[in-house]
């Protein structure tokens, strides 16, 4: 069963200025995308749990540098996405 993202005012105002300033990156975004709503838990994504002021969140990479954070309802199928950035932005 696929998993429904939602996207929330804020994530998509932080969505934008992501792929302004990095446009290389789209085509990866969307492939992650296209997989985190198929299957979150596929290896490539490398989900995982956060800890510490982000506890409750959950990570996937886009690449080794760029990560979306987002809250993953499994009861529901939904993923709510939260952050995109670098490593240092999202877990900052």
């Amino acid at each position: 069963m696929a998993y429904e993202l939602i996207f929330t005012a804020s994530y998509e105002k932080i969505e934008k200025r992501f792929l302004r300033r990095h446009p290389d990156l789209l085509d990866r975004y969307h492939k992650t995308l296209v997989l985190l709503e198929n299957d979150p838990f596929h290896p490539s994504l490398r989900l995982h749990g956060l800890e510490g002021r982000l506890a409750g969140l959950h990570a996937v990479s886009i690449t080794l540098q760029y990560r979306i954070t987002l809250e993953l309802e499994i009861r529901d199928h939904e993923i709510i996405l939260v952050n995109v950035g670098s490593h240092d932005e999202v877990y900052s």
